[in-house]
């Protein structure tokens, strides 16, 4: 900017005073008329126990009420088409920008969704093999996977002077593999699940979910007339057993109904296996996992592509091969191609696949399918498409970027969070760990307590500040927790043999029996392909993945663990009456809004409304079931009880329930003392969900217990408390196996399993076994060096 001839500085220009985002009064789910002012173009950390009010106050306020005011700049017409939002619960909300939200939510419904899809990467290939592929074979959508081959001719009326009839044919080149439709895999029915062949279909053969009870799926075969449903299947003709299993769509009546008849398999087929398995519910994932094997397509060699498609290569390479590569590798080969035709398309190509080694997924291949991703990796291949963006004054929001990291990794993390804020972005974090906190330049604590006992803020400022305050991020942000002065006995192994899954290098390892064990090292060593891949789930084994809950609104906790069982039947029996009036989602539910407490009204193009029922004023029971006392309390008291209070009022006294209180305590173990018993799933945050499993898990007679990363989401002061139920485990006898990242696990285990030494083809192998104490003195891997950083040695 030019100097002003009287050598003054330029006033301040007005549009410049909007520095600040202004919250004012938020109310969301557990804030408490929360007001605050977070400064524009920073890193801003939200830290504080897990349930405290980060995601709420960060996802469902500020970036909620961004993303409604933007939807509203559209056309009603395609607002029909966006998702409704609601206005968060806030008095005042000033100075947003456009917010974009970088969540954790696991990728791709679709199995033909893989991490080149989820990107620009799989596009700009295509177009490259379009235009340099050898032979010659099509336009870009000849090599896409999910864009079948069409052909077909007919007839049009062109009037040239005089309108007369021409023959015309249509011709469309796809890239996907006719066999497996681009999935890379054919499924094959195990035809015994299906049916039981000694019965008729009338006598009930179907054990298909959905096919038994005499149910619509079951009249439609039963009526059709092709077999006689009276005959055992078994002795079904030939014709008879093509027409219940393979026959083409057909139009009849059924009922004075008009259905579309269908041989059994394609239908079980559309309905059900071309649905990603995480999206079903419980017993039809059980079926499909009992029933279906799925291989390898044969065809396209699991690549997704037909065959022309293959065919066409750019230095030996093809489409195929250059998608299985690892993303390092394939941005070394296109570092070598020179072909100023496609410069532009080239250096593109090549930043997109830069950022991929940038964030630490480097490791990972194009075709490796989107849902397979777990939620830190998800997180960062969402990353992507942001950091060459040429947005900026934007707001980022980002939930636990570090998930799934290992300290190595964490650092470089780190540093693109901050290239963001340097474009001039504003950049919001919810976190736990020391090293992001530490690089922010404000800091936002929540607290005190989580749930009823959290939504306020707790401090505002730096974090030197937040070191010298009291509260209890303050007081655990230096927290190290030091190495065991004895470590456990193992009393046996789980021996593992020559294991090759995904990266692995032909692992041989002895998993120690009775100890708590933690295998380590840096994202994609291969840890979870040895401890899923190579240890069976067989019985006796407990497995806590970090795979999401599934649940509606009117699922919680006590729904979810099996607590309302015990409580439905105590009140039944104390009052005599049935127990199905003590569910919210039976008899006793409230007539008007149906038992879930409120009444949700869709306003077409506007956001719908959620307004508490008058009638049951929330409590989503009928008012007679209401005058049923057990222990003093009726059933909507006790379901808005804490578990901790929950925990001591079915302990003893009248109202004691021995199965209640086992389930309560589970919940209390894993730090969930706080939530109340009819808390909706959909208001729980990351951590509280994996722990909630784990609760749930922990009533299972298993030996084993495997767990992925259970300090995700987890406050510093709250893995003090897992590191004692992790003890508690394997003192009651329980071998204990921990996928972890965080320092203090590692240097509370008796035996370490480090992996590596690098990611991908780089690692795969174990580069060290023994105890924490002996890592730390030859610091002779990654993990070795950052927890010997960590505890001081």
């Amino acid at each position: 900017m030019a100097p002003r001839a009287d050598g003054q500085s330029p006033a301040p220009h007005v549009a410049d005073r909007h520095e600040w985002i202004r919250v004012h009064g938020a109310r969301v789910n557990n804030l408490k008329d929360v007001s605050i002012e977070i400064p524009k173009r920073r890193l801003t950390v939200f830290t504080g126990v897990s349930g405290s009010g980060k995601s709420s106050l960060v996802f469902d306020t500020i970036a909620a009420e961004s993303q409604r005011l933007i939807n509203e700049t559209y056309s009603a017409f395609v607002q029909g088409f966006m998702p409704n939002l609601a206005r968060p619960e806030v008095d005042v909300l000033d100075g947003l920008t456009t917010a974009i939200a970088v969540d954790q939510q696991r990728m791709g419904g679709d199995p033909r969704s893989t991490v080149g899809t989820a990107t620009d990467a799989n596009a700009m290939l295509r177009i490259l093999f379009s235009r340099l592929g050898k032979p010659y074979v099509g336009p870009p959508g000849a090599f896409a996977f999910n864009v079948p081959s069409v052909s077909a001719s007919g007839a049009i009326k062109v009037e040239r002077g005089a309108k007369k009839a021409e023959k015309v044919s249509f011709n469309r080149v796809g890239g996907m593999c006719p066999r497996c439709e681009g999935r890379g895999a054919v499924s094959d029915l195990d035809l015994s699940q299906l049916y039981d062949d000694s019965k008729s279909i009338n006598e009930g053969a179907f054990t298909v979910p959905g096919y038994t009870g005499g149910g619509w799926n079951s009249r439609l075969y039963a009526e059709s007339g092709f077999f006689d449903p009276d005959k055992p299947i078994r002795r079904f003709t030939k014709k008879e057993l093509h027409d219940l299993l393979h026959r083409e769509p057909t139009r009849m009546k059924i009922a004075g109904i008009n259905m579309t008849y269908e041989g059994l398999i394609p239908r079980i087929q559309k309905s059900m296996l071309s649905k990603d398995t995480e999206s079903m519910q419980p017993h039809i994932r059980a079926f499909v996992e009992r029933a279906v094997t799925f291989t390898t397509c044969p065809d396209c060699d699991g690549t997704r592509l037909a065959e022309h498609a293959r065919k066409a290569k750019i230095k030996k390479i093809s489409l195929a091969d250059a998608c299985r590569m690892e993303i390092r590798d394939l941005a070394d080969w296109v570092r070598t191609l020179k072909e100023p035709s496609v410069a532009p398309l080239l250096t593109a190509l090549q930043q997109t696949l830069d950022s991929f080694e940038e964030i630490g997924l480097g490791y990972l291949s194009l075709d490796r399918p989107a849902g397979t991703l777990s939620g830190g990796e998800a997180q960062r291949v969402k990353m992507i498409r942001h950091l060459g963006s040429s947005l900026t004054d934007v707001t980022y929001v980002f939930d636990e970027p570090t998930a799934g990291l290992h300290p190595h990794d964490i650092r470089r993390m780190n540093d693109l969070l901050l290239r963001l804020r340097d474009k001039g972005n504003t950049v919001l974090v919810v976190e736990h760990k020391p090293e992001v906190i530490a690089i922010a330049d404000h800091v936002v604590d929540l607290g005190p307590g989580a749930g009823t006992a959290g939504g306020t803020v707790c401090f505002e400022g730096t974090l030197d500040g937040l070191r010298g305050s009291d509260t209890v991020t303050g007081r655990h942000l230096g927290d190290r927790a030091s190495l065991k002065d004895a470590v456990r006995t193992p009393d046996g192994v789980l021996e593992i043999r020559g294991a090759t899954a995904n990266n692995l290098r032909n692992v041989d390892v002895d998993i120690p029996l009775g100890v708590l064990t933690v295998i380590t090292g840096v994202a994609g060593s291969g840890k979870s392909s040895l401890v899923h891949g190579s240890i069976p789930a067989a019985e006796g084994v407990v497995s806590v993945d970090q795979a999401p809950i599934r649940g509606s609104r009117r699922s919680n906790p006590a729904t979810y663990t099996g607590l309302l069982d015990p409580i439905r039947k105590a009140f039944a029996k104390a009052n005599g009456v049935k127990p199905a009036l003590f569910s919210a989602n039976s008899e006793g539910a409230c007539p008007t809004c149906n038992g879930a407490g409120v009444l949700y009204t869709d306003l077409a193009m506007m956001a719908g409304t959620a307004t508490t029922c008058e009638d049951c004023e929330g409590k989503r029971f009928e008012a007679s079931v209401l005058d049923y006392a057990f222990g003093g309390r009726n059933i909507a008291e006790v379901l808005a009880m804490p578990v901790t209070e929950a925990e001591e009022f079915f302990a003893a006294g009248e109202a004691r329930t021995p199965a209640a209180h086992r389930i309560l305590q589970r919940m209390s173990d894993v730090g969930l003392g706080y939530l109340t018993l009819g808390q909706p799933l959909t208001t729980l945050s990351g951590g509280e969900r994996q722990r909630l499993k784990l609760a749930t898990h922990m009533a299972e007679k298993g030996g084993v217990y495997v767990l992925d990363e259970p300090t995700a989401g987890l406050h510093l002061a709250d893995v003090e408390q897992l590191l004692g139920l992790l003890d508690r485990l394997v003192d009651s006898g329980k071998s204990v196996l921990v996928i972890e990242h965080h320092q203090a696990v590692m240097a509370h285990a008796d035996w370490i399993i480090d992996l590596g030494p690098g990611a991908g083809h780089d690692g795969g192998r174990v580069v060290f076994e023994g105890t924490p104490a002996d890592l730390v003195a030859t610091r002779s891997t990654l993990t070795g060096q950052h927890l010997a950083e960590y505890v001081g040695s």
